[in-house]
């Protein structure tokens, strides 16, 4: 949760530290679950995506954001995240060595539902377009005016 101000209730941005660490981290991460084989069922032939990184403003936690690669249903992301989570102390090691911070951060691993949300999105904003679309009418341009091929009678 970001931090929040004591004279207002706004929460206050994550700091360029906080956003720098994060990308270190999130970099590192992709290029170790690139690398390794895991043991846990849930991850095992999974690639996993990892959208965001966001660190403590002490940077000895981190919150990851992650989604498994292709179409898969809300369990199997859930369970994805919750077997991250069962080898984050493995993570954490092999973090230690591709980056380096003075402290190595402590990983939580969420289902990343951003992705979902975008495409919700991209579909209803599809949808107005398609219902703000003009009609087509008989007429396909009106500076052409009344057609006069044929005379009146």
């Amino acid at each position: 949760m970001p931090r929040q101000n004591r004279k207002s209730s706004k929460p206050l941005e994550p700091s360029q530290r906080q956003l720098r660490a994060g990308e270190l981290v999130r970099h590192a991460l992709v290029d170790i679950l690139a690398r390794e084989e895991f043991r846990d069922p849930a991850l095992q032939g999974v690639s996993v995506t990892i959208g965001e990184v966001r660190c403590s403003p002490d940077l000895r936690h981190a919150n990851v954001f992650c989604m498994p690669l292709g179409k898969q249903d809300a369990d199997h992301v859930k369970e994805v995240a919750e077997g991250l989570n069962r080898a984050s102390a493995f993570l954490r090691g092999r973090l230690g060595r591709h980056i380096e911070m003075k402290f190595t951060p402590q990983l939580k691993f969420i289902a990343d539902h951003s992705y979902d949300t975008a495409i919700e999105m991209d579909k209803l904003l599809a949808k107005a377009r398609e219902r703000d679309r003009p009609a087509p009418d008989a007429n396909p341009d009106p500076d052409a005016g009344p057609d006069v091929s044929e005379p009146s009678e």
